[in-house]
């Protein structure tokens, strides 16, 4: 337009982007981050002082590298057979295997409540066997296995894409120097699949840290962060101790994508 420069019109495209930035970006994380200092500035350290508090927080750590440590496992395994030229009906096995990406955790959480819950169907098995109506859907395990049905389809995707796109040459010249099949996987595949794992790892970790529907439906036996927020300030209406847990759960989040983009030397986002 005449008269308006190229800067100024790119101010002016900026400007409502800048204003929606500001408004539900910078704003929020202001006052989450001021919000604790009305208790006290002991209210941002409550998670070391307080046990259960804690407790919550190493549930939390301990269930998400757990999860985080087996769906890279399987993960890994199953994208390198995908990967594989001579695999039969690939496509139709991948879009199986991905199909819980089109469920929300809240509808996981019910899979395995309709599986192991109380009116579950192996409940109804173990009751008929006579050993009475055996659940774990509502413990460690239901939020372990519910995490690891959630993540793996993801993992799954992505070391399947990163297989296909390896150097082939480079297995084929250490096949031909006899290398047998755990030495591939240490020597060759491994390092192709660093940034793979790294990311995967990081997103996998990063999102059971945070997952709320799923350990919303589950978590009733085994507190995790997400639920001790949400009951903070629904429950007892306590912003400030709510706003300093979900600066720990966030620091702690924060803390392995920068870790995994410094291991890998790329970006890791959600």
């Amino acid at each position: 337009m005449a008269g308006i420069s190229s800067r100024q019109a790119l101010s002016a495209c900026m400007m409502p982007v800048s204003i929606f930035f500001a408004a539900f970006w910078l704003l929020p994380i202001a006052l989450l981050v001021t919000l604790p200092a009305k208790q006290g500035w002991e209210t941002y350290f409550v998670i070391l002082t307080d046990a259960r508090y804690a407790r919550s927080l190493v549930n939390t750590l301990l269930l998400s590298i757990g999860v985080t440590m087996l769906t890279l496992t399987l993960g890994l395994a199953v994208g390198l057979y995908l990967a594989k030229p001579h695999v039969v009906a690939r496509r139709m096995l991948l879009s199986l295997l991905t199909l819980p990406l089109s469920f929300p955790g809240v509808v996981v959480g019910f899979f395995i409540i309709l599986l192991g819950g109380r009116q579950g169907a192996l409940a109804d098995f173990f009751e008929w066997l006579g050993f009475g109506r055996i659940t774990f859907a509502y413990g460690l395990t239901g939020l372990f296995l519910a995490y690891l049905y959630f993540s793996l389809p993801r993992v799954i995707a992505s070391y399947t894409a990163a297989a296909q796109a390896m150097d082939r040459s480079v297995e084929e010249a250490a096949r031909s120097l006899g290398a047998n099949r755990f030495q591939l996987l240490r020597d060759v595949w491994l390092p192709q699949l660093t940034p793979t794992t790294a990311a995967c790892a990081a997103i996998v970790f990063a999102t059971a840290m945070g997952a709320f529907g799923t350990a919303f439906t589950l978590a009733s036996k085994f507190e995790v962060l997400p639920i001790t927020i949400y009951s903070e300030f629904t429950n007892y209406a306590n912003f400030p101790l709510a706003a300093s847990l979900s600066i720990t759960l966030g620091l702690v989040t924060w803390l392995a994508l920068f870790l995994a983009r410094r291991w890998t030397g790329v970006g890791v986002s959600l």
